[in-house]
């Protein structure tokens, strides 16, 4: 059956949850209002996300909340309960041992319906790497969780489709930050100081090869490639001390953009999802013809993993 989902973005706090599950709970209540089965929000929503490379193990550990037991899944719950809505959110998560995880969930009235922990974390060197997939189900579809950089890493992709994932969430903290390809870097905050009296300067940047032009050179890939649907959630304004430009949207099989946010303000934008596309779609016949006889032991090849992220100095890195 169809299923209606939204797509947020929201300027985040850094460290003041109650404050971003108030803008949860806001935009939560007005998607549910239009129909929406579903609000998907950003990395680590809840608890902001870049001022954590600034942050010890302790402060870290401080902000980190246990899953599901935590007063954020509690109050997300509470969102869902009230407004009869899923929502998916991120935050950091520790465990009983005081592990640190970068993770990102999915709530309804009943509660925890999937954690998933991100598989290429940065962002602090005292967070640990998920070592899973995660596909679940709302409401009759095969969902999957893949969070910012682990999108980057294409074999993710194809290992959540390959699972069963019919739609694919992923909530990033992405663009406007410095990188060896033509035309990134940071984008200048005075520009969303001034976003009222000129708008046009800084939608050229958020829409140039900094943002938007980027971002369009491998995300629509993602989902025409694996017969998708993908559900892109990402900040807009200052991040701790970056500027992010927002473009939360929802892409197709096709790889066709059926619903985005171009709005300064905290919003989202909604899409139908229905199930006559993944059929339709040319995603799904290069599935069927594969010949994994060919490449198997090439792809699963001994490989050691080597991250690093430009804009992070060494230490952070």
């Amino acid at each position: 059956m169809n299923i209606k989902i939204s797509t947020a973005q929201f300027e985040n706090r850094s460290g003041d949850k109650n404050y971003n599950l108030s803008v949860i709970e806001k935009l939560a209540k007005q998607a549910a209002a239009n129909g929406s089965d579903v609000i998907a929000f950003h990395e680590c929503s809840i608890t902001g996300y870049t001022f954590a490379r600034k942050l010890s193990k302790d402060q870290l550990l401080d902000i980190a909340e246990l899953i599901p037991n935590g007063e954020s899944i509690k109050r997300l719950q509470q969102i869902a309960s009230e407004y009869k809505i899923t929502i998916l959110a991120g935050l950091f998560e520790k465990d009983e041992n005081n592990n640190l995880f970068k993770a990102y969930v999915c709530v309804d009235k009943t509660g925890l319906k999937a954690k998933y922990r991100k598989l290429h974390p940065f962002i602090n060197p005292h967070l640990i790497p998920g070592n899973e997939y995660c596909v679940f189900e709302i409401l009759g579809w095969k969902c999957g969780i893949l969070i910012c950089y682990d999108n980057n890493i294409i074999e993710n992709v194809r290992a959540t489709k390959l699972l069963g994932a019919d739609i694919i969430f992923m909530p990033h903290v992405t663009m406007c930050t410095p990188s060896t390809r033509p035309g990134a870097g940071f984008v200048d905050p005075q520009l969303w100081e001034n976003k009222e009296s000129d708008p046009t300067s800084l939608r050229l940047e958020f829409n140039g090869m900094k943002g938007r032009d980027w971002l369009m050179k491998w995300l629509p890939s993602r989902a025409y490639d694996n017969g998708a649907y993908i559900v892109f959630s990402n900040p807009i304004g200052m991040d701790d001390d970056q500027l992010k430009n927002g473009c939360s949207m929802i892409i197709d099989p096709f790889g066709d953009i059926i619903a985005e946010c171009r709005s300064f303000e905290n919003s989202f934008e909604t899409a139908i999802i229905t199930p006559q596309k993944l059929n339709q779609a040319g995603g799904y016949r290069y599935l069927e013809a594969r010949r994994p006889e060919l490449y198997k032991d090439i792809i699963g090849q001994t490989h050691s993993s080597i991250q690093k992220v430009v804009w992070l100095n060494e230490k952070e890195n």
